[in-house]
């Protein structure tokens, strides 16, 4: 565990969705088949305070976000979430919309690379958790679906209208967010929304390949590079270059970056630690 965790415990266990860590892999898998994986407020606030927990557990590397039965997630409960909106008033309304946006900025900051399998459809809050992760793995039965203009809200949602056009281009993003409407895995791999694209019977083997593939690497020059994918977004190149000139410096002293030479030197394989 990270010496800097404060009071508090790491939770051991999560009520509202399944979460397990095997030899560095976490998964999370949300477990409402009956309801397509639909979110509650529950869910979104045990997500948000996993993605603050998890760089400080200390036996995480990677995370694997997956659904189970035919849906990843279809976006936020009509009863139990969109009902209930019904009845609150401002100041409740926009602690909830707050809430889910700082899922996506969690998974974004996280500096733990996240695998969404997304073996089913991934509508509305669905498709952003989806949209966040690092890789998106998925099943030629998956469909996405920004649905949010569809309930009468802006399509541009928790984080939606930041995210989407830097992978996707305006142009599509515009399309995506603004009608709506279904598209199937195929679609969302020829306009780079898809990392990859597999049947649906090995969908939970290549997410485990490359859930493994990063959990045995080298984690530090993983995690920093996702740090700075994301922090230089809104830089200038200037910018960019000098924080990338600071930070291979200081992975330049990382005992990974000697390990890579000694293992060089040697005719062998790098075995990392993460240090």
């Amino acid at each position: 565990m990270s010496p800097f965790r404060a009071t508090p415990p790491i939770t051991a266990n999560w009520e509202h969705f399944e979460f397990t860590v095997d030899d560095g892999v976490a998964t999370v898998t949300l477990d409402r088949p009956e309801k397509l994986n639909a979110l509650t407020f529950d869910i979104y606030a045990d997500l948000r305070d996993l993605l603050a927990e998890l760089p400080h557990r200390g036996d995480v590397r990677v995370l694997v976000i997956t659904g189970r039965g035919r849906g990843f997630c279809s976006g936020g409960d009509v009863e139990e979430i969109i009902g209930e909106l019904q009845k609150m008033e401002s100041a409740e309304l926009l602690e909830f919309t707050r809430m889910t946006g700082a899922v996506v900025k969690a998974l974004r900051e996280c500096p733990i690379p996240v695998i969404a399998a997304v073996n089913g459809v991934a509508a509305g809050a669905g498709s952003v958790i989806a949209l966040a992760s690092d890789f998106r793995l998925l099943a030629s039965s998956a469909k996405f679906a920004f649905l949010f203009t569809k309930v009468g809200l802006a399509g541009a949602d928790m984080g939606s209208a930041y995210l989407l056009p830097r992978l996707v281009g305006l142009g599509r993003a515009t399309e995506l967010l603004m009608l709506g409407d279904k598209i199937d895995a195929a679609r969302a791999e020829a306009i780079g929304l898809a990392s990859q694209v597999v049947d649906d019977s090995v969908l939970a083997s290549t997410a485990s390949a490359l859930a493994r593939r990063l959990a045995d690497g080298p984690a530090l020059a993983y995690g920093t590079t996702k740090v700075l994918l994301t922090r230089e977004l809104d830089m200038d190149l200037g910018s960019s270059i000098e924080l990338e000139a600071i930070t291979q410096a200081l992975l330049m002293t990382t005992k990974d970056h000697g390990e890579f030479y000694a293992a060089w030197a040697a005719g062998r394989s790098p075995q990392w630690t993460g240090r």
